[in-house]
């Protein structure tokens, strides 16, 4: 069986990651980026499906690890009778082709070493061919092979290549996997020593720029240093996880794949890396956003490939049992084919928050959003899938609505304020009909709180971002019922559900998930922002607490077990993690939104 989720800690190299586990294991890594098949997929089914394990011969979980220092480079210790031993994992910044390096290194007396390297490619569809090379093997099938190289004598048998050596203090053993297109001569490998140099230096560079100084920075660069290994870096595209299917309750069926580019995430992720030193990498991000927003608004997508392709793939791989036998295990995503109405606000919030940050732009990028404003026009009447990805009807989901209305919000402030040409009028008259329309039909007065959809009863965490975005100052009564009542009718043991699933209003899927980890964030900034400063920083340390050993989060958790659920590591618990902790520091956090102006509509 695979590790629990929050065993796992991530390395990689801003191509692709891996993921290793407190045994010693690489369960989950694709090659040669992110949302390549897989060559260790241990983590879907068992190890038959490809992992590659180097720990002590008589197992066990290491006793302690952390990442070296602000780095991705990863230290686990084992300590037995016989001796302390240290194995190093990292991947260095990509240079000529992708290389996963494993440095075994002595503590204290002598330890027993066995690796095991099982490499499937295609999910664990395919066993390569296996050869002898100069000081290692090379495995090739179709278009993948892979290299190892070690010092170590090696075995094979009919599954795996072995090996068992030992290793004394003072002394090191390494290993160095380097991936190629199968009809390219081999690389040459890294060099051990000067890569973990060298990778060590990279991440001390780039963590040394962050200016964050507010409460808990140790864990907001944490946050920081995760965020960028989910950075596809050819593209500046920010995925939302290294992994796919990995369910988000035990057993279950809602299994997704979340390497990918999600629009909606654009202004959570932008507003944090530029609000703690990032410019590159948030104009990185903004210009993957316009690229691949641009064409026609009419066939804009929800999430797109790390390139900015429109075209995911949709397999189930049958031969994969799935993370505790959750199945199906899907790759690919489905919901890049639905109309999700509040993706048009989140975008046009974005490039309206580069701007007002000072992200240098051109004329394309403003012809771009007069062409989405006007698609969304045309269409923010429409039922939608809205910001959950729902797979039953759509609906007039009142987040969705709120978005559009920040989309022209965002369009009347960019003329009046930059002074660019557009209808600001009637952009203004088209916002204001939409908020009159939100606040009569998406708002129940007997109960004082907005719901999730027209006419529903049932409420939606979504609608803690309502203020946020400055549809209604943090002081209306009608934000302060909403924040009382989503905290009331979605707690989760004090974490937030994304809403319920066992009223007929659910998502139109079966079973169960976990609370919401990024919800959870935006119920400190609301209990902050509605002045229960306390509680707000109660349960933001409480989140904290809710970290793995090494700092991360996953998508979701079950408060029950105290265990992680849904994909890690999850950019946007991450995000959220970092722009609550700048609220808490005293920093904004609404998008884009300034002050309220005159005619935006009170409702």
């Amino acid at each position: 069986m695979a590790s629990a989720i929050e065993d796992y800690a991530v390395i990689g190299d801003l191509h692709t990651a891996a993921l290793v586990g407190r045994d010693g294991s690489v369960d989950w890594l694709c090659l040669p980026r992110f949302d390549s098949p897989a060559c260790f997929a241990a983590l879907l089914h068992d190890e038959t499906a490809g992992r590659w394990l180097l720990a002590p011969a008589d197992g066990g979980s290491c006793t302690t690890r952390r990442y070296r220092g602000e780095s991705l480079v990863l230290e686990s210790e084992w300590r037995s009778a016989g001796g302390t031993v240290r194995v190093v994992d990292f991947m260095p910044p990509r240079g000529e082709a992708p290389d996963v390096v494993r440095i075994v290194e002595g503590v204290e007396g002598r330890v027993r070493m066995a690796m095991e390297l099982r490499l499937r490619f295609d999910y664990g569809g395919v066993t390569p061919m296996r050869t002898r090379s100069d000081g290692g093997l090379r495995a090739v099938a179709g278009p993948d092979s892979a290299r190892l190289w070690t010092p170590v004598d090696l075995r094979t048998t009919p599954e795996a290549v072995e090996a068992g050596f030992e290793v004394e203090a003072g002394r090191s053993v390494p290993f160095v996997l380097t991936y190629q297109a199968s009809h390219l001569e081999p690389p040459e490998h890294a060099d051990p020593a000067k890569a973990l140099e060298e990778t060590e230096d990279f991440w001390s560079e780039w963590i040394a720029a962050c200016d964050y100084d507010g409460r808990r920075p140790e864990a907001v660069r944490r946050a920081l240093i995760t965020l960028k290994a989910l950075t596809y870096a050819p593209t500046g595209g920010v995925l939302a996880a290294a992994t796919a299917s990995l369910p988000e309750w035990p057993g279950g069926e809602r299994n997704w794949d979340y390497r990918y580019c999600w629009l909606r995430d654009s202004t959570f992720t932008l507003q944090a890396l530029l609000t703690t030193g990032y410019l590159d990498e948030a104009r990185a991000w903004r210009e993957w956003l316009v690229r691949a927003a641009a064409g026609e608004p009419t066939r804009l997508r929800a999430v797109y490939t790390l390139d900015g392709g429109r075209r995911l793939p949709d397999l189930e791989p049958d031969w994969l049992a799935g993370y505790g036998g959750a199945s199906p295990v899907r790759i690919g995503n489905g919901s890049s084919d639905q109309f999700q109405l509040d993706v048009l606000g989140e975008v046009l919030d974005c490039l309206h928050l580069a701007r007002n940050s000072g992200l240098t732009t051109d004329e394309t990028v403003w012809d771009l959003q007069k062409a989405l404003l006007d698609h969304l026009e045309g269409n923010w009447r429409e039922p939608d899938r809205g910001i959950w990805e729902v797979r039953g009807p759509p609906r007039d989901f009142v987040h969705s609505k709120v978005m559009a209305w920040t989309g022209f919000d965002r369009a009347v402030r960019t003329v009046r304020h930059h002074g660019l040409p557009g209808p600001a009028g009637h952009w203004a008259s088209v916002r204001d009909e939409i908020h009159r329309e939100v606040c009569s039909r998406g708002y129940d007065a007997e109960r004082n709180t907005f719901t999730r959809s027209y006419g529903s009863r049932e409420l939606d965490a979504a609608l803690l971002l309502l203020p946020r975005v400055g549809f209604l100052p943090w002081t209306d009564p009608r934000v302060r019922g909403t924040v009382d009542a989503v905290r009331r009718e979605l707690s989760e043991d004090g974490l937030l559900l994304r809403y319920r699933l066992d009223t007929g209003d659910g998502d139109g899927l079966p079973g169960r998930e976990g609370a919401f980890v990024a919800c959870a964030f935006w119920l400190v900034d609301a209990l902050h922002s509605t002045g229960r400063r306390r509680e707000a920083e109660e349960l933001f340390e409480r989140l904290l607490s809710l970290r793995n050993d090494v700092g991360l989060l996953s998508e979701e958790y079950d408060t029950s077990a105290g265990r992680f659920l849904g994909n890690v590591p999850q950019a946007f618990s991450m995000v959220g993690l970092i722009n609550s902790a700048r609220l808490l520091s005293g920093e904004r956090t609404e998008t884009s939104h300034r002050r309220r102006e005159h005619g935006g509509g009170a409702g």
